[in-house]
Order: C-alpha cells, then structure tokens, then sequence
C-alpha cells in the first residue's frame, strides 16, 4: 500500500517524546514489510527548528519525510507549505494516517482526504483525556474540539487508540465518533544491551538495591511530584528522573525535593539517549512511571525489554501489560501507594527481581515487537481501504485489545 503518515512533529524532534518514536517505528517496520511510506510534517523544534531540508523529500530509514516550515500559528503547528505538498501527493496515497488532535496538520489532512475520498486513520495519542483537558488551555481545547476535532473525529475510517485505559477516556468524553481500534506501541530495541561496566558507569557508585529510574518527558502530566512525595518513605533509595524539561518545570521539582529533605537522593541528569539511556535501563532496580495519565508509555516497555520491573500506575496504559504477564506493580499513584509498591519490590530477593526481568525481556519480544505491531497496522489499514470498518459485521473483530498471549 501506498500510505501518508500525517504528524505535526516528527523525528529527531524527540523532545515530544514518546509519540515521536512510535510514529517513526511505525513508519520504519511499514517500509520494511512492503509498504510505501511517507511521513509528511513540520520542521518544529520547541523554540526552534530542525536543522533538516524543508525543500524535498528526504529519506530517514527508508521513509520518505517532507519537513515542511512551521509558520504561525506555531502553537498549532501550521504550515502553508504542508497544505500545498500535500495536494501535490495525496493523488498516490490509499490511506493517511493522522496522528495529534488539537493541531493544524490534522485538520488539514482530514478535509483533504475526505475531498480526495481516501479513508483516514486517527491516532490521539494520548491527548483526549478528560483530566488532561481540564488541567491545561480547557477553554480552547473545548472551542477546538467542537469546532474542528470532532468531525475530524467522526470522519475518520477509525481512530486507532494504543491501550483499553485511552479507549475508556474516549469513551467517557463521547468521542467515540468512529470505530475503535486498539492496538499499542511497538518497540525499538538495541542492538545489544549495554555492558556491566556501561551501566555501573551510568549509576556512578550508586550500589544495587537502592535504584529508581524514572525516563521520559518532565512534565506536569507525568506526575514526579507524587513520586517525590513518596521518596521520604524510601529513605534508602536514589531516584534518577531522565529527561527533558519541556515545561521548565525542573525547578519547582528541585524545590519540592529540598522541601521533602531528599534533594540529596534525587537526580536530574537531563534528556539521555542511546547507549546511556539503556545503561539506566539495564542497571535500574526499578522503572517507577506515575504518570496521571498515559496512552501507552513507551519508557516502561523499555525498561521491561532491559529486563527491570516496573512500578506504575492505573492511568497508564501499559499497567495492563504489567499486570498481566507479573512485570512489576500497579498502583493508584497516591506517593503513600508509590511507596508501598516501590517498597515491597525492593524487598524481594534479588534472584526473584531477576527473574521477573528476565520473564519480561520475553514477554516485550513476543508481543510489542514492531514486527507484530506492523502486521496489526496492516490489517487495519486494508479494511479501512476496503470499507469493512463501517460494516456492523466486521468492525467488532478490531474493538479488541490485541491479545498479549
């Protein structure tokens, strides 16, 4: 199939976290099945810009990538150069995927799509979630949402969510305007894991046993303040919170930590990558994400595929697959119930954490590979090309989570 990924952002942007890798593993393990894929999206960099042409076509890993100029709005990441781009290619395209709401881009590839009679996919990403809504700019995503997203909404072929906790927040708001497609994040491993000597270099003679890792965006939604608000209660522990500050939020949270009396125990080395980054995967005694609310989240399978037990809480989306297979604990994301699921894995011996790591490698490799995933995004794609989604026989073999055994 020939198909046209729509996305306001787009890699190496990573700063947007983890929608940037799903989108770009998607779009690589596409190609590589077989399938045409172009990416089509902005140049957006938070303040600034990517340092990529924005006059053609590149190729990032097989996939064809437009980088078109943000203009202004940026906030909404508009791009007269996205509109007349895609008007050139959307004749070649059997399907657009669209991924964001709340953003120009998607607006523009629904209508388009609809005037070219193409059926269209919409992934949210995690972004129509009710508390979300309520805690930032509630005004103007309301006016949005009933001015623009929910025909985007209703237009759609169906609206592709990664876990059953997004699924039921859709629901909850009356968004369910199309078929619901459920199907999660796949996941790009390493070529190899780092060594003994690479992870003691990342923990920098913090001994094991006392090891908390938290990896991802800092970022009000994430909800570290609760998880620092458990650290008095965990007086053995060294938290390490990864990741960029995208918010500047980083002070507030360095406060809160002299003002709890953990400061010492608590660190903020920055946004990491590559081999670093799986260094503190790999060395963590525990992957600790209390996040309020999350779609999928992408660095607790990660930690799982390094072989650490995660801790985390009822909002996000892989707890289900934590749950499931005994990868860790999920809790209701209070700092008392963080502590006391945080506390009671430590506790254990060690031979019994290793074990469960090793039983999660296993159980990310079988099924959130994006080889698996691919398949699954395949035979979404085609029914939606072949008008089965609509169909009150067909669509229910979709609504399904995929199965995880």
């Amino acid at each position: 199939m020939n198909l046209l990924h729509i996305v306001p952002s787009y890699w190496p942007a990573l700063r947007y976290g983890g929608p940037i890798r799903s989108v770009h593993g998607l779009a690589k393990v596409l190609v590589a099945q077989g399938h045409r894929v172009r990416v089509l999206t902005t140049d957006i960099d938070g303040p600034g810009r990517l340092d990529v042409p924005t006059d053609r076509w590149v190729e990032l890993d097989g996939v064809e990538v437009r980088y078109c100029p943000v203009g202004v709005p940026r906030r909404i990441t508009r791009s007269p150069a996205m509109a007349d781009e895609l008007a050139r290619c959307l004749g070649e395209v059997d399907l657009v995927h669209l991924h964001s709401v709340w953003q120009w881009p998607t607006w523009l590839g629904a209508r388009a799509a609809r005037r070219a009679g193409r059926p269209y996919i919409l992934s949210p990403r995690g972004m129509l979630v009710g508390e979300l809504i309520r805690q930032k700019s509630a005004l103007g995503k309301r006016l949005w949402l009933a001015l623009v997203d929910r025909r985007v909404l209703a237009g759609a072929a169906a609206i592709h969510l990664t876990s059953q906790v997004e699924a039921a927040e859709l629901r909850v708001l009356g968004l369910d305007l199309a078929p619901l497609v459920v199907v999660p994040n796949g996941l790009d491993l390493p070529e190899r894991l780092p060594d003994s000597a690479e992870v003691e270099a990342a923990w920098a003679g913090i001994p094991r046993g006392r090891r908390l890792l938290y990896l991802g965006r800092i970022n009000w939604e994430k909800g570290l303040d609760r998880l620092l608000r458990a650290m008095p209660c965990l007086p053995q522990t060294v938290l390490v919170a990864a990741g960029n500050d995208e918010e500047g939020l980083r002070p507030r949270l360095e406060s809160l930590a002299r003002e709890l009396g953990v400061a010492d125990r608590v660190r903020f080395p920055g946004s990491v990558e590559g081999v670093r980054k799986w260094a503190w995967l790999a060395g963590a005694d525990l992957f600790v994400l209390p996040s309020l609310n999350e779609n999928w989240g992408i660095a607790a399978t990660e930690a799982l595929a390094a072989g650490t037990p995660v801790v985390t809480t009822e909002g996000v989306g892989a707890a289900a697959f934590v749950r499931e297979h005994g990868l860790g604990a999920v809790t209701d994301g209070s700092p008392d119930a963080l502590a006391e699921a945080i506390a009671s894995w430590l506790a254990r011996p060690a031979e019994e954490r290793a074990a469960v790591g090793e039983r999660a490698r296993r159980a990310v490799a079988e099924h959130l590979s994006w080889v698996a995933i691919g398949r699954r995004m395949t035979e979404l794609y085609r029914s939606a090309v072949d008008g089965a989604l609509r169909s009150p026989v067909a669509a229910p073999q979709f609504t399904r989570a995929v199965p995880l055994r």
